[in-house]
């Protein structure tokens, strides 16, 4: 992920039933393959967040809905990198405005 990002703040990710607060770093591009704005990012680090994360997650992928102050959408979320970041992604409207029809 780049260190431009189009959303950078709070986010209630909810994954089966169970609503947790957290800090997202999202960013979305057009996707030329398919026409469809992709969004994806990570969840920022927090030890107390990422134990809550594991324990809801259970070592899998798993769908989410991810909320900000100006929106929501429905993802993905796993993979988790060295740092203990988990990954999002998701196409369609990403969980906050665009400005403008992201590029590719």
């Amino acid at each position: 992920m780049s260190d431009e990002v189009d959303y950078a703040g709070p986010a209630t990710l909810t994954i089966d039933g169970t609503a947790l607060d957290v800090h997202v770093r999202l960013e979305a591009h057009t996707q030329p393959q398919d026409g469809k704005v992709h969004w994806y990012g990570r969840v920022t680090r927090d030890p107390g967040t990422g134990a809550a994360l594991a324990g809801v997650l259970g070592g899998r992928n798993a769908d989410v809905v991810v909320s900000t102050a100006t929106g929501s959408a429905r993802g993905r979320i796993g993979d988790v990198d060295l740092w203990g970041r988990y990954r999002l992604s998701g196409v369609g409207s990403p969980p906050y405005p665009l400005d403008e029809p992201p590029t590719e």
